[in-house]
């Protein structure tokens, strides 16, 4: 794949995804058989307030992962021809972005959802011709946010998300959204990959389940 003209700000993150494993991202790998395939479109471009990546929140009725925010994505159909195609498809059905505005920098290392039995294959991007996004599918999508890397990195902004299961994972507390699981873990490598992190000492720990009531 080649990798676009990228802004300055972008290109240490492209450099360091070649090469990078799944092991590098999370702790969490797909087993070697099974599972459901889908991809998520990690979408960077540059806002009002520099360097954003887009999110959105699921809807609270949802029988998956209600209310969560995360990466636009999903399921892949039966039409599509990769993982690229999966995740451009899903993100402009969820938000109405234009997929022709968007550069696809690398195609990351599958990832497991252990708790929903997926297979996610991150599709990292740059947002080279920004569109206008919402709720496009109100049935599966609450919210879409714009998120400036600045509010990801404060560390007013970082905790530590303590699930049921006992485990602590990183978090932050951005635009009334709580984003911890997957999409805090995986955002927390690539702000550090990218060269984005600050310290934040750990930042305070939040439970889950009290969280989200």
């Amino acid at each position: 794949m080649t990798i676009p003209e990228l802004p300055e700000w972008l290109r240490a993150l492209a450099r360091r995804s070649a090469g990078i494993t799944g092991a590098d991202l999370s702790r969490f790998v797909p087993p070697e058989t099974g599972g459901r395939a889908s991809a998520v479109l990690i979408l960077f471009g540059a806002g009002p307030s520099g360097p954003e990546v887009l999110l959105i929140e699921k809807a609270s009725d949802l029988r998956s992962h209600a209310g969560e925010p995360g990466f636009p994505g999903g399921s892949v159909a039966e039409q599509d021809s990769d993982p690229v195609e999966t995740a451009l498809r899903e993100a402009a059905e969820e938000t109405g972005l234009d997929p022709a505005g968007v550069e696809v920098i690398a195609v990351l290392p599958d990832l497991w959802l252990s708790h929903s039995g997926y297979v996610v294959t991150p599709v990292l991007a740059w947002w080279r011709d920004p569109s206008p996004v919402w709720a496009a599918d109100p049935e599966e999508i609450a919210s879409v946010h714009l998120v400036p890397i600045s509010e990801l990195v404060d560390p007013r902004s970082r905790v530590r998300v303590r699930h049921p299961s006992g485990y602590t994972g990183p978090g932050f507390q951005v635009r009334g959204l709580l984003v911890w699981g997957f999409t805090g873990g995986l955002l927390d490598r690539l702000l550090d990959l990218a060269g984005w992190s600050v310290p934040w000492g750990d930042g305070p720990e939040v439970d889950l389940i009290e969280a989200l009531r």
